[in-house]
């Protein structure tokens, strides 16, 4: 597809080689969560905001990414969930709805954070065709990008949560808006974070597309090449991450650069319908 080859190029020339040169104050531990929480609830639609709190704030997370999330909508009973995990987590938090006007409420993605959030603002992330709403089949998706005051200088975390359809369509001109904004407002070499529900597998075109510019977290960590692709044939995803009860896919990303990845891992939880992933880095380290 033409637009694919767009966003190669866009990956290569707007954000560089991984991983970037090393920062003032380097040497930071940092640890990244990527999650989605399934609107608050497990697998089987029970209530679980509690669980999760408590899940993240015994991973002492530094920085959460987090992906369908209700601020008030009558599913969830009123509750804003991120202003509760905020509270469960001591955490600071930045909001990006996908729906601005659902169930009484609003509906999207957020980012958590142990450190001051200086900046933060939604990117609607455009499609061609419109997604047909009245259809139920997709929903507009958005990318939040955050910048960070973290003891090693400012670090611009950028979040979104991909479509789930099963055609790549869509996915494919997100990913492209996703880097086109980073190419344009990131500058060249400060260190980054990409991350989310991309809902496309480890061996998919839009992973590896993503590893043109940034690290996987990972195959950084774990030094192993991309598995086959998830087409029925291939083996299963590395680190899996969904379905909670028994994952086979690997969904859910961390994506850098400028760090260095210490560990990586998937806690067992059934808290939500996904489970969690675990990164930790080293900020303004290169690596070796």
């Amino acid at each position: 597809m033409r637009c694919w080859a767009v966003a190669c190029l866009l990956l290569a020339a707007g954000c560089g080689a991984p991983p970037g040169g090393p920062r003032p104050g380097g040497g930071v531990p940092l640890r990244v969560v990527s999650y989605n929480i399934h609107a608050g609830t497990d697998a089987v639609r029970a209530p679980s905001v509690p669980r999760i709190g408590a899940l993240l704030d015994s991973l002492r997370a530094d920085v959460v990414l987090l992906q369908e999330v209700d601020r008030g909508t009558q599913r969830s009973g009123g509750v804003d969930q991120l202003a509760e995990l905020e509270r469960l987590t001591g955490l600071q938090g930045a909001f990006a709805a996908s729906l601005e006007s659902f169930q009484g409420g609003r509906y999207g993605i957020g980012i958590l954070s142990r450190w001051p959030i200086r900046a933060a603002r939604t990117i609607p992330l455009a499609v061609d065709p419109p997604p047909d709403r009245s259809a139920g089949s997709h929903e507009p998706r958005v990318g939040l990008l955050a910048v960070l005051a973290t003891p090693a200088g400012e670090l611009h975390v950028l979040a979104t949560h991909l479509d789930a359809s099963g055609t790549e369509l869509y996915r494919r001109q997100e990913l492209i808006g996703l880097m086109a904004l980073a190419a344009r407002e990131v500058p060249a070499g400060a260190p980054l974070l990409l991350g989310g529900d991309l809902n496309s597998s480890a061996g998919s075109d839009e992973a590896a597309a993503l590893r043109l510019a940034l690290q996987d977290a990972w195959i950084a960590c774990h030094g192993m090449a991309a598995p086959a692709p998830a087409d029925g044939r291939g083996a299963p995803d590395a680190g899996p991450t969904f379905p909670a009860s028994a994952p086979v896919k690997r969904i859910d990303y961390v994506f850098f650069r400028g760090a260095v990845c210490k560990d990586a891992r998937v806690p067992a939880s059934t808290a939500s319908d996904h489970r969690p992933l675990v990164v930790d880095l080293e900020l303004g380290r290169r690596a070796r």
